[in-house]
C-alpha cells in the first residue's frame, strides 16, 4: 500500500470542510471571547440539539429554511427530525417552552455549528459556526439598538476594529402597500422593481397611480448614510402604519448614535431579500475593510405564532468564518520542547511564562531538530528555555 492509497479518505462533500490548526484554535478562541462579551450584559448561554423534531425546528420563522433542512427518521420514535439550518429558532423554541415562566426581557447566547442543504454564490459553506443571542419579550428601540451595539461590541473584542452597520426595515413596504390598499399584482411588480433599484419600473407598476409611485420612488431614495436617510423618509407622507415603523427606526438609529457616535451608519428602507421573516428594525454588519457580512440580527417573532404562542425578539448571529477572515490574527504561542525525562510538574512554570510545551514521548539524538520537526520556537536545553 502506497502512502496515497488512502487520500480519497480525505475527500468531504461540496461545502463542508476540516478546520484545521492554528484556524481551529482561532475560531474557539473568538466564540470564547464573543460568549463572554455577551455574559458582560447579561446573556445566558442555552445550548440546543444538533437535531430535533421537524415541526419543532421549522415552526414558526424556522419556516423560512425548511428548503435548507436535512431531515432523517429518527429510529427511536419513528418521527420526522431535523438538523438544524440555523440556532436562532432553537434558542426562540427553548424561550417559549423551557424558560416561558422565565421575567422578561428574557436574554439567552449560543454558540454552535449549523448545516444546510446549499450554499450560494456569496457563501458556498454548508457547514458554519453561529454565535449570537436574543433579547426576548419586548418590542421597544431599546432593545433594537442594544443588539446592534452588542454585535458591535462583540466584533471590536474578537479583533475587527472597523466597522459599519447597515440597516433595513423589511416590513415598511409591505405597511405602505397596506395602507394605500395596493392590489397583489402591483405590489409584487412593485417589490420586483424595488429589488433592482429601478425607479422607471416602479413608475410602470404603479402606472394609474403616480402618486404612490412618487411615495415608493421617495423610499428608495430614502438610502445612504444613516441620519440623510431618515431625514428623507421623515419628509415623506406614509399611511399610519408605516410613519410608526418609520418612527421607530429613527429612534433606534438615534440610540446607536448616541451610544456610538462615530460607528458609520447606512440605511436602506426598501431593501427585503434575505429578511422574510424579520418583523421590524433589522440590521447587517460589515467590516469596511472587505465589505463581507459579519453578522445580521433584527426583530422577529420568537415561537409559533400558527399556534399562537409567540413573542416579540431581538438579536443577531455572527458568522464566524467572515469574522476571522476579517480580524487580525492571534500571534502564535511559542511552542517548547521539553526531553525526554523532564519531569510533568516541569511543565507547569514554563506554561505560565505563556509557552506551550511539547513533551517528548521517545528519546531525541538531537533535540534541535527534533524540537524543529514538531514544529517548537524554542528547546528546553541545560534549564533554559533556547530560540531555534
Amino acid at each position: 500500500m502506497t502512502a496515497n492509497d488512502n487520500d480519497h479518505r480525505g475527500l468531504l462533500p461540496a461545502g463542508l470542510a476540516d478546520l484545521l490548526p492554528p484556524d481551529a484554535t482561532r475560531e474557539a478562541d473568538a466564540i470564547d471571547v464573543a460568549i463572554k462579551r455577551f455574559a458582560a450584559f447579561g446573556y445566558e448561554r442555552v445550548k440546543p440539539p444538533l437535531v430535533e423534531f421537524e415541526e419543532s425546528l421549522l415552526g414558526g420563522p424556522g419556516a423560512a429554511l425548511a428548503s435548507q433542512t436535512f431531515r432523517l427518521m429518527d429510529p427511536v420514535s419513528q418521527r420526522m427530525m431535523g438538523v438544524r439550518p440555523d440556532m436562532t429558532v432553537q434558542v426562540a423554541r427553548i424561550a417559549v417552552t423551557r424558560l416561558k415562566h422565565e421575567p422578561r426581557p428574557l436574554r439567552l447566547s449560543y454558540g454552535g455549528n449549523v448545516i444546510r442543504v446549499r450554499g450560494n454564490a456569496l457563501k458556498p459553506e454548508r457547514q458554519f459556526a453561529q454565535v449570537g443571542c436574543e433579547l426576548l419579550g419586548v418590542d421597544t428601540a431599546e432593545a433594537d439598538a442594544e443588539a446592534v451595539l452588542l454585535a458591535v461590541d462583540a466584533l471590536r473584542a474578537i479583533g475587527v476594529a472597523e466597522l459599519t452597520v447597515d440597516l433595513n426595515l423589511p416590513t415598511l413596504v409591505a405597511a405602505v402597500a397596506a395602507g394605500l390598499k395596493l392590489e397583489a399584482e402591483p405590489t409584487r411588480r412593485l417589490r420586483r422593481a424595488l429589488d433592482r433599484k429601478d425607479e422607471a419600473a416602479i413608475a410602470g407598476a404603479l402606472a394609474d397611480n403616480k402618486k404612490a409611485a412618487d411615495l415608493f420612488i421617495g423610499l428608495l431614495r430614502a438610502a445612504g448614510p444613516a441620519d440623510k436617510a431618515i431625514a428623507q423618509l421623515k419628509k415623506l407622507k406614509l399611511p399610519a402604519a408605516a410613519q410608526a415603523e418609520a418612527a421607530r427606526l429613527a429612534e433606534a438609529v438615534a440610540l446607536v448614535t448616541a451610544a456610538d457616535g462615530d460607528l458609520p451608519l447606512t440605511l436602506d428602507a426598501v431593501d427585503y431579500r434575505g429578511l422574510e421573516y424579520q418583523t421590524g428594525v433589522s440590521f447587517s454588519v460589515f467590516a469596511l475593510a472587505g465589505r463581507q457580512e459579519l453578522a445580521r440580527g433584527g426583530r422577529y417573532s420568537a415561537g409559533y405564532p400558527e399556534d399562537g404562542v409567540s413573542e416579540p425578539a431581538t438579536g443577531f448571529t455572527l458568522y464566524m468564518d467572515a469574522v476571522l477572515a476579517a480580524s487580525e490574527p492571534i500571534p502564535v504561542r511559542p511552542r517548547l520542547y521539553l526531553p525526554i525525562g523532564t519531569a510533568w510538574p516541569d511543565a507547569a512554570p514554563w506554561q505560565a511564562k505563556g509557552y506551550a510545551v511539547v513533551r517528548a514521548v521517545t528519546a531525541a539524538a538531537d533535540v534541535r531538530v527534533e524540537a524543529k520537526r514538531l514544529g517548537c520556537t524554542h528547546a528546553l536545553i541545560d534549564g533554559d528555555a533556547v530560540p531555534l
